[in-house]
């Protein structure tokens, strides 16, 4: 069954043109093919496998920023879609008056402080285990933990 490829949401011609995929960058043009064959020449390999990282390095820099200028707007707008889930369903939250609010932040904070100053000192503290390492010629060499 033959079906387009730019409404196949997994073809790199629907990322392309729904603007999730980088379409113009000069980079991309690194990947294409050439047919021409070349003379085997140690050198020229060498310095064409450096300029494969180096490519690679720099299509995975624009990636990220292409990405993250695509994301900039996400948390704003999810801010928004979950103020209006609020405002549609507040029937559904619990109703508290004000001086019912106030009572309770003040009836947390002392209990807070009470059970800080309950807790014994040393069952803050954990015990902290030795560790060791092997080494080569054999034995135990004995590690500094921080």
């Amino acid at each position: 069954m033959k079906r387009n490829p730019r409404k196949l949401k997994w073809t790199k011609a629907f990322r392309k043109a729904a603007g999730k995929e980088m379409v113009v960058d000069s980079t991309l043009q690194f990947a294409a093919r050439r047919n021409v064959p070349v003379r085997y020449n140690r050198d020229h390999v060498a310095t064409t496998l450096k300029a494969m990282q180096r490519v690679s390095e720099i299509r995975a820099k624009r990636e990220r920023v292409f990405y993250k200028n695509r994301m900039a707007g996400n948390k704003e707008r999810e801010r928004a879609a979950d103020r209006k889930l609020v405002a549609e369903n507040e029937h559904l939250l619990p109703k508290m008056r004000a001086s019912e609010r106030i009572a309770a932040e003040l009836d947390q904070e002392p209990m807070v402080e009470d059970i800080e100053e309950e807790v014994p000192p040393q069952r803050l503290k954990k015990k902290q285990k030795a560790k060791q390492r092997l080494l080569v010629g054999g034995g135990v060499e004995e590690m500094d933990i921080d």
